[in-house]
């Protein structure tokens, strides 16, 4: 050994030496804090339990201080006392156990909005718009959807009585709760053109294998040209079926995503582990404000590998591994464990949890502090923010009649009268509102209440409170009020210039009752602006692929 290497080590041997004493300290520091801490609040816990002048609901007070704590956290790390297991199970395996079917409370009466097609409610004859009565001898008149919920929720295999009132008529419905299990992918099929088209609604178990058989048989049978892939509203779920599926198109052994956290040791890298279904043809990936998590990993990582078009509006930005620890006493966690990253490197989180402005809130990553990667071509892209699309879509808002003629319920109760005096309608690919249909709708409504504001309507509302309280002159509050009444006016004719937007409301609400979910999908997808326009880009190869092009 040369003098050179000598000194070397001799340098560095103190830092070393520091180095480990100082780790060794820094852990010690961080177990005292742990154990002084937890005295503390048993301390606490123990003095109100012991000396506070009226009784304390433990669970309650518990739950309490551990929510309080979490909330400075994320949102996305929670706690679940043994009484909400249930929800659990829904939220991570898209199951529960209940009747398998949606309600909704007006006034102080609960109705069936829509019984799921295959499950024991809509097994058992129950129909949208069903009032429900009774369930299991509760009187169900004066309750809120959510205390009827959770009555209908239970264990798989045990009996439920259900009364329903039905055109002036009550009936009683007995059979048994199953576990409820949502599809993944409640709808494929050919769109136009020979384009495909497979709706994604959640990454629950088997995620990628409900994809894979959609894709099969969409090319077997159909033969298709281009696929469409929608995870518009598609909040996410398990990481290792967005591998799956992005496995679906490209090769096996593909980096997709890794995930980094705090504990090294736990760090993971996953690849696609089996021969891709296929490599070449064109896909496009439809997204939205809404797509989030796993969502995101299936369109950053196919992006990042140049393999599809994204396009919709940005993602919601959610770059974060949550893992579900059991507990004691029958309860869980669902911790933030680490941050995923997908092919390019690049991590998609968009809100900074662990900083907060001073009114104690998590803001967005600003635009300044964002870094460029690059995709397997050569194309630019930056982290955080979620995934922006390589085709923007100004998202489409609803007009507010719209929003009132749904949240008044007026399209729903009109289509439970439709449903009377329609025994059939054409297929849902064929079925259309007519005018005749959307005249009638409009006489249906005629003695109603669909009262609503526009944005307008309120700025100008507030404009002139701020007028009255800093004392304008009165033509300056007439002119206001004019303008008030000129818009109350215009609004009047939003049922002529909203018709087709409304028209849209009623298709969904009526094919629904006749073919369900799928048929409501079906019924709407030659109306929908982002799937017409993907699949405008599929049949131009040139343009799609110029696209991917760096």
């Amino acid at each position: 050994m040369n003098k050179t290497k000598i000194f070397i080590i001799c340098f560095f041997a103190p830092f070393i030496v520091c180095s480990q004493s100082n780790y060794q300290n820094n852990n010690e520091d961080k177990s005292f804090e742990l154990s002084k801490n937890l005295e503390i609040f048993s301390a606490v816990y123990r003095t109100l339990h012991t000396t506070y002048v009226d009784d304390i609901q433990s669970g309650d007070l518990v739950k309490t201080a551990i929510d309080a704590m979490l909330a400075k956290l994320d949102p996305y790390t929670n706690f679940f006392p043994e009484a909400d297991m249930e929800d659990v199970k829904m939220q991570l395996l898209g199951q529960y156990g209940g009747i398998g079917a949606l309600i909704h409370q007006k006034g102080d009466r609960v109705y069936i909005s829509e019984p799921f097609e295959g499950l024991p409610a809509y097994e058992a004859g129950l129909k949208a718009g069903d009032e429900i009565i009774e369930v299991n001898g509760m009187n169900a008149k004066g309750k809120n959807s959510n205390q009827v919920t959770e009555v209908l929720r239970g264990q798989a295999g045990s009996d439920i009585s259900i009364k329903i009132e039905r055109e002036g008529k009550t009936m009683e419905v007995k059979f048994k709760r199953r576990e409820i299990k949502f599809p993944n992918v409640p709808y494929y099929g050919v769109v136009r053109n020979n384009i495909g088209y497979i709706k994604l609604n959640e990454f629950t178990q088997e995620a990628g294998n409900h994809v894979a058989e959609a894709f099969r048989s969409l090319k077997s049978k159909d033969n298709i040209s281009g696929l469409i892939i929608d995870l518009r509203g598609n909040g996410g779920g398990l990481l290792n079926e967005a591998v799956n599926i992005v496995n679906i198109f490209v090769e096996k052994g593909q980096p997709i995503v890794s995930t980094k956290g705090k504990l090294k040791e736990r760090d993971q890298n996953f690849k696609t582990q089996m021969p891709p279904l296929d490599v070449n043809i064109p896909v496009v990936v439809l997204v939205d404000n809404y797509s989030a998590s796993a969502s995101e990993i299936v369109a950053g990582s196919l992006q990042d590998l140049d393999r599809a078009v994204i396009m919709g509006q940005r993602t919601f930005g959610k770059g974060l591994v949550q893992n579900v620890i059991p507990l004691l006493y029958n309860t869980q966690m669902k911790v933030t464990v680490s941050k995923y990253y997908i092919p390019s490197g690049r991590c998609i989180q968009a809100i900074d949890y662990s900083h907060r402005n001073i009114e104690g809130k998590a803001e967005k990553m600003p635009d300044s502090l964002r870094t460029a990667f690059k995709t397997k071509g050569g194309r630019t892209v930056y982290d955080g923010l979620g995934i922006e699309p390589d085709v923007s879509i100004e998202s489409k808002w609803a007009p507010d009649i719209a929003i009132a003629i749904i949240t008044k319920y007026l399209s729903f109760d009109y289509a439970t009268e439709f449903v009377k005096k329609h025994p059939k309608i054409a297929s849902a690919k064929d079925f259309t509102i007519t005018d005749e249909i959307y005249n009638d709708f409009l006489n249906f409504i005629k003695d109603k209440d669909y009262s609503y504001k526009t944005d307008t309507e309120r700025r100008l509302e507030d404009l002139r409170k701020e007028a009255e309280q800093e004392k304008f002159d009165k033509s300056t509050l007439e002119a206001i009020e004019h303008l008030q009444q000129r818009v109350k006016d215009d609004k009047a004719d939003d049922l002529t210039k909203f018709k087709d937007d409304i028209k849209n409301i009623l298709l969904s609400e009526i094919v629904v009752r006749y073919y369900n979910q799928k048929g409501r999908i079906e019924s709407l997808l030659p109306y929908d602006k982002e799937v017409n326009q993907a699949i405008d880009l599929l049949l131009n190869a040139e343009a799609y692929k110029k696209i991917l092009k760096p």
